[in-house]
């Protein structure tokens, strides 16, 4: 192990078996960390409020408190600490159980000595990383803006907007249909030292080329039928503030090298004019293409693309941030109720869960949509599955199809008792990876890794 990574590490080592504490803490002191000891799960969730640790090592079955129970009370002080269960008893539930709540891994008895030092390493660098996006957080100035989340990604994208928002730097925003990618560029927007100026939308797949050229860049008299006087343009509208480009790569091939021109030169001319006008405005495009392979394939300017890509930022998908559906679920029944005047008492946890499984391929506008017919077709002051649309409802009836038609033997190796809960949280999620991997505790890239391994 490498020195920074033993530096002061302390890890908690909680057992009532005497022996193998003692075993325990001589190893771990072996590869260089310092140790302390618990001898039953209320001691350590004692400890663990008295003192900061890097990783807690902790036995299931134990005498005076067990634990999973250890781990809830620990998890709520410190839910950042990684905590390693171990056990002697090889079940599938118990595995279940562990990962859902959170445990960073689990160990099985005898204890496999390198995939423990393995365990710890991960454990120590996940509290690291932590601490550092942490320390982070707090240095960075609060961000205005609308977007829910507290997903990893989330929280990576919101690190980012706040590093390139007070920049001039223009923004290349992808993701897929229903994402928030207008969100991310109002947020741009509002933490910029343009805040105050303009913040202009244009929609460019809204509009045939003529009327988006002159949407953009405005007319003089004249210049078509129906032009009956000078209308000034969405850049001039936005000058010295910040221009939404949506859907740029709609954009035709001539239109391309009109805003090429404008982002070069920071000027423009209207349609039926030969005066050149001055703009002083923040571009921000955003787009639901692969504009490189549109660049490949000769459908989007390359020139242009690089004059937008100065920085991009990609809104994930909601199936990769299955943390966030809760809050973004309660936030706009919230919102919808008071809108259409309803009375919310709260959501059943059988329609949570539904919300919690479906794979959302229409991201966070879907969920949005969904929770409003549901607010609107609510019966009785409780959100339920039956208000939500077929598309859920059924989704949820062959869950539970799968669930009730699948069984599991007894496993009799680690290996078996991981691909039996990992599957088993696989039928119970739909088939949504990122989804079983939020209530499994692991990532999903390790999932899939997981998976690969057991297509053999």
């Amino acid at each position: 192990m490498a020195a920074d990574r033993q530096a002061g590490i302390t890890v908690l080592v909680v057992d009532d078996d005497q022996v193998h504490r003692y075993t325990l803490c001589s190893l771990i002191r072996q590869w260089g960390w310092r140790t302390a000891e618990a001898d039953d799960g209320s001691t350590a969730v004692a400890a663990v409020g008295r003192q900061q640790y890097d990783a807690v090592l902790m036995d299931v079955r134990m005498a005076r408190m067990d634990g999973h129970e250890a781990f809830r009370r620990i998890h709520a002080v410190q839910p950042s600490l990684p905590v390693i269960i171990m056990t002697a008893y090889s079940s599938v539930e118990d595995a279940v159980e562990a990962m859902r709540q959170g445990a960073h891994d689990y160990l099985t008895k005898p204890l496999d000595f390198d995939r423990l030092r393995l365990a710890l390493l991960r454990a120590v660098d996940h509290r690291q990383v932590a601490a550092s996006r942490q320390q982070a957080a707090e240095e960075r100035p609060a961000l205005d803006t609308a977007i829910i989340g507290t997903s990893p990604p989330m929280q990576e994208l919101l690190e980012m907007i706040g590093y390139v928002a007070p920049t001039e730097a223009t923004v290349l925003i992808t993701g897929e249909s229903g994402t928030g990618k207008e969100l991310v560029a109002e947020a741009l927007h509002r933490n910029s030292a343009r805040r105050d100026k303009p913040f202009v939308k244009v929609n460019c797949a809204a509009l045939a080329e003529t009327l988006l050229e002159s949407e953009l860049f405005g007319h003089e008299k004249g210049a078509f039928t129906g032009a009956d006087r000078r209308r000034e343009g969405k850049f001039v509208q936005a000058d010295g503030g910040t221009l939404f480009l949506d859907e740029i790569g709609e954009t035709s091939a001539a239109m391309q090298v009109k805003l090429l021109r404008v982002l070069q030169e920071q000027e423009l001319q209207r349609v039926g004019g030969e005066a050149t006008v001055r703009v002083d405005v923040r571009i921000l495009a955003a787009t639901n293409r692969d504009l490189e392979e549109e660049v490949r394939r000769n459908a989007f300017r390359e020139d242009l693309y690089y004059r937008l890509n100065v920085v991009m930022l990609t809104v994930p998908p909601l199936r990769q941030r299955g943390d966030d559906i809760r809050l973004l679920v309660n936030h706009f029944a919230g919102r919808f109720a008071e809108k259409n005047r309803r009375v919310l008492d709260g959501i059943t946890s059988e329609c949570m869960e539904l919300l919690l499984a479906y794979p959302w391929p229409g991201n966070v506008r879907e969920l949005e949509n969904a929770i409003e017919r549901g607010i609107i077709l609510m019966r009785g002051t409780e959100l339920t599955e039956k208000s939500l649309p077929l598309t859920l409802q059924n989704h949820g009836l062959r869950s539970r199809e799968r669930d009730n038609g699948s069984g599991a033997g007894e496993p009799s190796s680690l290996f078996d008792v991981e691909k039996q809960a990992i599957l088993k949280t696989l039928d119970e999620t739909g088939g949504n990876k990122s989804e079983a991997a939020r209530r499994l505790g692991i990532t999903r890239k390790t999932l899939l890794n997981k998976l690969k391994g057991y297509d053999g």
